[in-house]
């Protein structure tokens, strides 16, 4: 179920090779780097329409592009959100004049963007969100409430903030999608979250009256829900098939790990390590049948309990094969360096989010249950 062999995807996957080697030679910062990719117009590859600084490419060469980044081992991208969420979202539902703002800026990797729609008390449960935004002006409004697990919000220019605009609404209904700029010092305050790794990729967000301009209303008010679920629809795609990339690297790098520890030798792990490599392939092929499909409502549920069940299964196998060499750190404790992880156990500790965060498993079941299985909808509290 590979893609068959393209002689302009070969070339474009040569491009691609020699650009990143290139490049990669070359000391940046994550937004540098950014500005980097955008210069050589490599943002904006899957885009519906070109004419923002972007270039257009096939979805087999998307796929090309995804593949040789990941097998490059390219730094994190800073500008994903932005340039695989929010700018098809625009494409789907902004104005001409929001997307002649907005989209340039991101295909130049100058503005970075973070997704404001969890919450402490509505995290899988996203119709239970409590942000609001009062309307104070005919031009504006005041944004008001806090954001969890908001990645990247330490680094973003802009937040896409799904906050409710009817007071009187329940669940779904009265919620608006806004645009909101992050440099608002006394207004939106960012407070990183030290993770079980250590580092704080993720963050809380405070907005206390924070002001966000009615041209930046995506959709219309009181269409957000519509305009947020379109959204989590992009969260799939090639992006799926470049994660995969980056699992084969980490399996690769616990098979290289067993062979030098001797745990290759026990059958149960080496059975393990088998079936590891068979379900990765597994899922590989069913990342290629659903490329391009945005009809099938449990693909990307599907996908994300696969994936994530997988990833963990893979940290738990790695601590497995170091021995009981995988309780130490790299390096001895130091005032500067008190929480040193090597590659593996920070694989091992990461992946224990994988279940919860993009959508618990509960909710992906629930997603299956309901909208393919056709079974009853779980009951819901009621209101008060």
């Amino acid at each position: 179920m590979d893609f068959d062999p393209d002689p302009h995807d070969e070339t474009f996957r040569a491009q691609a090779r020699t650009w990143l080697r290139t490049h990669l030679d070359t000391h940046h910062t994550r937004r540098s780097w950014e500005r980097t990719l955008g210069r050589a117009g490599w943002i904006g590859l899957s885009w519906p329409e070109d004419g923002y600084g972007n270039r257009r490419a096939t979805l087999t060469q998307q796929v090309v592009w995804a593949e040789e980044y990941a097998r490059s081992q390219a730094p994190p991208r800073s500008g994903h959100i932005g340039e695989n969420l929010l700018a098809p979202t625009l494409l789907t539902h902004g104005t001409q004049a929001q997307k002649s703002r907005f989209l340039p800026p991101i295909a130049r990797g100058e503005e970075l963007w973070c997704q404001g729609y969890s919450e402490p008390g509505a995290g899988s449960d996203l119709a239970s969100l409590r942000t609001t935004a009062v309307r104070d002006s005919p031009t504006s409004y005041r944004v008001t409430g806090q954001k969890i697990w908001t990645s990247l919000a330490h680094e973003a220019d802009w937040c896409f903030v799904l906050a409710r605009t009817d007071p009187t609404s329940h669940r779904h209904h009265g919620l608006t999608f806004l645009l909101v700029p992050m440099d608002q010092p006394g207004r939106i305050e960012v407070r990183p979250i030290r993770q079980l790794t250590g580092t704080s990729e993720f963050n809380e967000v405070f907005f206390d009256g924070a002001t966000a301009l009615a041209e930046h209303v995506v959709g219309g008010e009181g269409n957000g829900w519509r305009v947020a679920m379109s959204l989590l629809g992009f969260e799939r795609g090639v992006s799926t098939l470049a994660q995969q990339i980056g699992f084969v690297n980490e399996l690769a790098e616990v098979v290289r790990t067993a062979l030098a520890t001797g745990a290759a030798d026990d059958p149960v792990l080496r059975a393990r390590l088998v079936t590891q490599w068979a379900e990765l392939r597994a899922m590989r092929w069913n990342a290629l049948g659903t490329l391009g499909d945005t009809t099938d409502p449990a693909a990307p549920s599907v996908a994300k309990l696969l994936w994530a069940h997988w990833h963990q299964r893979l940290g738990e196998l790695a601590m497995q094969v170091r021995g009981a060499a995988g309780a130490a750190g790299p390096a001895d404790w130091s005032p500067t360096a008190p929480y040193e992880l090597d590659p593996l156990q920070h694989l091992f500790l990461f992946s224990r989010a994988d279940t919860i965060y993009g959508g618990s498993d509960e909710i992906q079941r629930t997603i299956i249950a309901e909208r393919v299985l056709g079974l009853p909808k779980e009951p819901r509290g009621t209101k008060g």
